[in-house]
């Protein structure tokens, strides 16, 4: 690390660590110049010092730096987020073989668009824990879509026509890869799983669980469910919008302890939704001025099948749900709504589940 002085003006929190002014360099004879005002020793600090200070132990110059930072209730210090291909051995666990996924698409529309990039990490988790165990396997190819990449796809992850040029993903080794997976887990898997289905059928026949929706990151104390402000919130930031590192990215996540129940890490909490089928609500023929108050409690409008709709945990959230709508949405008229159940094979496709109706 450089000796760059600091002045404690600027940085007043660290500790005063008394290092000796810089020596002058040697001018040729000549003229003597007006003499310039020595450094007080004591108003000046290095951020190397100040580490050394506080730690005898031997870490790195940056990290010993981080930590003078963090020692400090003003300052938050960000780490690039470590990718951990292997996590130990757990020889009596139970496991789970878990399959997290994401893809770069050309764009939103799945009827339209194309995959330009699938990446996959296939692992096993201690079923009980949701603590992985042994080695990652890593898959991360390109293909070309056939036709030219939007300016706006290249501009967020960098992929142009020259990278995927000729390119097509190994159908043979993600039939591999998905062979014996009890789970796939996406961030926003109604997303990629009709992405992924379209482009490999096999994914039609495996359980999907969702980090996005699955999870109520904000009863968790989470401002945000997207996938970067999660890790920021856990002091990571990485290359975002690039498949692979997406993956390990959302890996890192779900294995940290959930705020409110440290007791589990997200891993668990997708393990047990998987198991769950999924329930969402259709407010038919909700009244048009009551589209301001669904849309703060979290409904989506559904603009081809043009109704309300909102994802629900269990059957208690249904009828809590239910009991609401008809108070404030129907003003306590008779109504009937829809409810689709699917399971995890179902849940997140573009194929749907099962309808039924109630009366409210």
């Amino acid at each position: 690390m450089s000796s760059d002085f600091l002045s404690a003006d600027l940085f007043p929190e660290l500790p005063k660590v008394l290092v000796p002014p810089p020596p002058r360099k040697r001018k040729p004879a000549g003229p003597k110049a007006p003499a310039k005002p020595s450094v007080n020793p004591s108003q000046v600090v290095t951020l190397a010092n100040a580490a050394a200070h506080l730690s005898a132990s031997p870490v790195s110059a940056p990290e010993a730096c981080a930590a003078v930072l963090e020692a400090h209730p003003d300052y938050r210090v960000l780490r690039r987020l470590p990718v951990r291909l292997d996590w130990g051995d757990a020889p009596n666990a139970g496991r789970t073989c878990v399959l997290i996924l994401d893809t770069e698409t050309t764009g939103l529309d799945q009827s339209k668009e194309k995959i330009i990039e699938l990446a996959m990490l296939r692992l096993e988790v201690d079923s009980a824990t949701g603590v992985p165990v042994g080695s990652l396997q890593v898959f991360d190819e390109l293909e070309d879509p056939g036709r030219a990449i939007p300016k706006e796809v290249v501009a967020l992850t960098g992929i142009t026509d020259a990278d995927v040029q000729g390119k097509r993903l190994d159908e043979a080794r993600i039939a591999s890869m998905l062979e014996g997976v009890d789970v796939v887990i996406a961030h926003n898997a109604a997303f990629d799983r009709p992405f992924c289905e379209a482009r490999i059928p096999q994914f039609r026949d495996l359980a999907w669980a969702c980090s996005f929706a699955d999870i109520d990151w904000k009863a968790q104390g989470r401002n945000s469910s997207k996938l970067e402000a999660l890790a920021l919130e856990l002091g990571w930031f990485y290359d975002a919008h690039r498949a692979e590192m997406d993956c390990h990215a959302l890996l890192a996540v779900l294995c940290a302890p959930l705020p409110k129940a440290p007791e589990r890490n997200g891993l668990s909490a997708l393990l047990a939704a998987a198991l769950k089928p999924a329930l969402r609500l259709y407010a038919t023929h909700a009244p048009f001025d009551s589209k301001d108050l669904l849309k703060a409690r979290g409904y989506r409008w559904n603009a081809e099948q043009k109704v309300w709709t909102t994802r629900l945990a269990d059957e208690a959230a249904l009828q809590g749900e239910c009991e609401w709508l008809k108070t404030e949405v129907y003003g306590g008229r008779h109504a009937v709504v829809a409810i689709e159940q699917s399971d995890a094979r179902a849940k997140y496709s573009s194929r749907g589940g099962r309808m039924v109706q109630r009366q409210l």
